[in-house]
């Protein structure tokens, strides 16, 4: 009899089953096998009368895979539940040792952080038991989503018509829609610099005006600006130079939420994305001799530590190849509630570099890996080190500081280059007490800007910052929203690159009801203490029960109130009537934006644009033989008959997408798996063997909220950015010129 091992994804089962042996059989349970019942009071699958009691349900698409497992597990010897190791890892071993019966007391859960041979082989010496602290949090997590997101969400659907909320999803929401109110209340405030542009040898550097009489420079107008360029008409002098060697550390290695954000900046990455490439890097590559192995440690993860083994290999690496100087120290600094059995993202083996497995990997695979390979071994490497100039230079009363910098050891930079740059400025030789002559003196006129949009690094920083949701569902809910119709993901102006929220009218519709009757829970200071109190629960230090029920308590009041006050927005009448059922249409918003569709809907499902122009085309319909006209409706342009509706031919007029190839394999015929775009305009995930192979690959139920949360209570700065017009005034020695150009305030006006 062989020893069975569960894991969660199929795409490694073999890999493992290699590295085990003949002794072992690997099968996957494709992720969780069951969930909540949508039976009980509210369809919670929650005994709410009865201590909460949780009813669990086997999902409909995992029954032929439980019926499988338990089959296989009555012919083995011993079972291993090796599912993901995080929260949701250990509550799918724990479903599955319930399922199938397993001994609970047994030591029958396996952990292992990568998948290399020695990784896998290892962790099967050092089972243990399932941890039941860490799946009470789970379950928690679970339920409380459950009841935000069902009975929330069904709230929303009658009175607003918005279709979801969630306990995560509408704090990252109110995030959205509290800055792009702060922008609309922003007022723009006008306020200078003033520059000593100085020549010296033939070199030009620039000072800035730091302090007039020992205070802190604050220029408001250009008669301020102009009476310190008349106080300057004296010499220039050097005050004081001072020298001294910077050193600037490497960053961290990633955790799941800096690998999103540098991603992202980086290489144009969204969230989701990101998570999907660092997937397949996990699961394994097909390197040379086609044997699959893992190129990177779990993708999930809030701990910046790094194993003694690896460090050791690192350090060795870097000493052999760059020099016994770039060697730096292991560093590690984790949130308070980070689990530290947990590595940072990292190569699972120093000598796979990434010109190494090029090859063997698809553009963007590469571009990651050499991301997450650059930031894990520069975090060892020594810091960079430059030698730092400042000069304090004055002039009746008011001092100017100017800086100069010159790279003198690279450092982490040697590899780290590509993503973080040091530009040199170097001072031309100066000494204390020298005087110097050509100075010219420039005014630059600014407007502060109000606070930036949320880009998706940007989110997702202050997400974590504000310890609002676990990093390994951020892509989660930056998708719901935009699939929800709430955000909408554009570039900030016509020549930007980065893309950023804009929140919707439907989603700021959402946002006022929620903050109208449920601010005292949909906010970022209670969601983070909720996820404190679910980390307690995970150490063993707060019930998981009571934690439960002290919040439905507290939130059933909230949602009586809201029935009985919130008001029912009506659908906007067109004043047409349905040509197919003689209703009335109505406007509709969809994902796509604002529709028409039948007051009947879904009885009557008839739906067009809300500018329904009708442009002929040169087609002839294959059906009755009238023309093709262009049409508008819910899911954009598509091609109709114009004997509608007499003929009810339709056809898409969009170009086909190509398929694209997501590196995976079928399960069940072994071509490439890619991803496709569906008449709909949704993208699914299957078979390039279509239509021979029909395989698609299941993706979570967006209906079901994901929202989990691993937190941090810090506050993001806000940053503004300054746009500059210029009035420049020259002074050399003893003559003084006065030129000044209009602002673009001025010119717009």
């Amino acid at each position: 009899m062989k020893n069975l091992v569960i894991v969660e994804s199929p795409s490694k089962s073999k890999t493992i089953e290699k590295y085990l042996g003949e002794d072992f059989h690997v099968v996957s349970s494709k992720g969780h096998i069951r969930d909540l019942a949508t039976t009980g009071k509210g369809g919670l699958g929650i005994d709410v009368d009865h201590d909460f009691e949780p009813t669990y349900k086997i999902s409909t698409d995992k029954k032929a895979v439980v019926k499988e497992l338990k089959e296989l597990a009555k012919k083995s010897e011993q079972v291993y539940l090796a599912s993901d190791p995080d929260r949701e890892g250990e509550a799918i071993a724990w479903h599955l040792a319930n399922v199938l019966e397993l001994d609970m007391d047994q030591d029958n859960r396996i952990i292992f952080h990568e998948i290399t041979k020695n990784a896998v082989t290892d962790a099967f010496q050092h089972p243990r038991k399932i941890d039941q602290n860490l799946v009470k949090s789970q379950e928690a997590r679970r339920m409380l989503d459950r009841i935000i997101g069902f009975k929330l969400s069904k709230l929303l659907q009658s009175k607003i018509k918005s279709k979801s909320a969630g306990r995560v999803q509408s704090v990252a929401l109110r995030l959205i829609v509290e800055r792009e109110n702060e922008i609309r209340a922003f007022k723009s405030e006008e306020y200078w610099t003033l520059a000593a542009n100085i020549t010296k040898d033939g070199k030009m550097f620039a000072a800035s005006l730091n302090k007039v009489d020992g205070k802190k420079a604050e220029l408001k107008n250009q008669e301020q600006v102009d009476a310190i360029i008349n106080r300057c008409q004296d010499d220039f002098t050097v005050a004081k130079i001072e020298k001294k060697v910077r050193k600037k550390e490497a960053k961290m290695p990633f955790i799941t939420s800096t690998l999103q954000q540098e991603a992202s900046t980086k290489l144009g990455f969204g969230a989701k994305k990101t998570m999907q490439i660092a997937q397949k890097l996990y699961e394994g590559i097909a390197l040379k001799g086609g044997s699959p192995e893992g190129l990177i440690s779990y993708m999930r993860t809030d701990s910046t530590r790094l194993s003694d083994v690896f460090v050791k290999d690192a350090e060795d690496y870097i000493e052999q190849t760059y020099g016994k100087e770039y060697k730096g120290k292991a560093k590690q600094k984790n949130s308070e509630n980070a689990q530290d059995a947990h590595e940072a993202i990292r190569p699972t083996n120093i000598l796979n570099t990434p010109e190494s497995v090029k090859e063997y990997l698809t553009n963007d695979q590469y571009k990651l890996y050499k991301l997450i390979y650059a930031r894990t071994l520069a975090s060892l490497m020594a810091p960079s080190k430059s030698d730092v100039v400042n000069a304090q230079i004055v002039c009746n009363g008011c001092e100017f500081s100017a800086n100069g910098s010159i790279l003198t050891f690279d450092g982490y930079l040697k590899i780290y280059s590509a993503y973080e740059s040091v530009k040199d400025e170097m001072l031309p030789a100066l000494n204390e007490a020298e005087i110097l002559k050509e100075v010219e003196l420039e005014g630059k006129q600014h407007f502060t800007e109000p606070p930036l949009r949320y880009s998706e690094a940007r989110l997702i920083k202050d997400l974590e910052e504000k310890g609002i949701g676990r990093p390994s569902t951020y892509a989660i809910i930056i998708d719901t929203l935009q699939a929800r119709g709430y955000v909408s993901l554009e570039r900030a102006s016509e020549g930007s690159k980065t893309k950023v929220f804009f929140p919707t009218e439907q989603g700021e519709l959402t946002d006022t009801k929620l903050q109208e009757f449920f601010s005292g829970i949909i906010n970022v200071s209670y969601t983070a203490d909720m996820e404190h109190h679910l980390d307690e629960i995970a150490a063993g230090k707060r019930d998981n029960i009571e934690e439960v029920r002290t919040f439905y308590h507290e939130f059933e009041p909230l949602l009586e109130n809201a029935y009985e006050n919130m008001e029912k927005k009506e659908l906007e009448r067109t004043g047409e009537m349905c040509p197919e059922c003689g209703s009335e249409l109505v406007y509709r918003v969809g994902r796509y934006g604002k529709f028409i569709s039948c007051i009947n809907f879904p009885t009557c499902r008839y739906t067009k644009g809300e500018e329904d122009d009708e442009n002929p085309t040169d087609e002839v319909c294959p059906k009755c033989g009238g023309k093709l006209v262009t049409k508008k409706g819910r899911f954009g342009s598509f091609l109709a008959c114009a004997n509608y509706p007499e003929c009810k031919y339709i056809k898409s007029n969009k170009p086909k997408e190509e398929p694209v190839p997501t590196g995976e394999m079928c399960p069940e015929c072994g071509h490439e798996l890619v991803q496709r775009k569906s008449r709909f305009g949704t993208t699914f995930i299957g078979c390039s063997n279509y239509p021979k192979c029909r395989y698609i690959k299941k993706e979570p139920k967006k209906t079901k909220e994901k929202d989990e949360t691993e937190e941090k209570k810090t506050t993001a700065k806000k940053t503004t950015k300054a746009k500059t017009t210029k009035a420049k005034t020259t002074k050399k020695t003893t003559t003084k010129k006065v030129v000044k150009k209009k602002s673009e305030a001025e010119k717009e006006a």
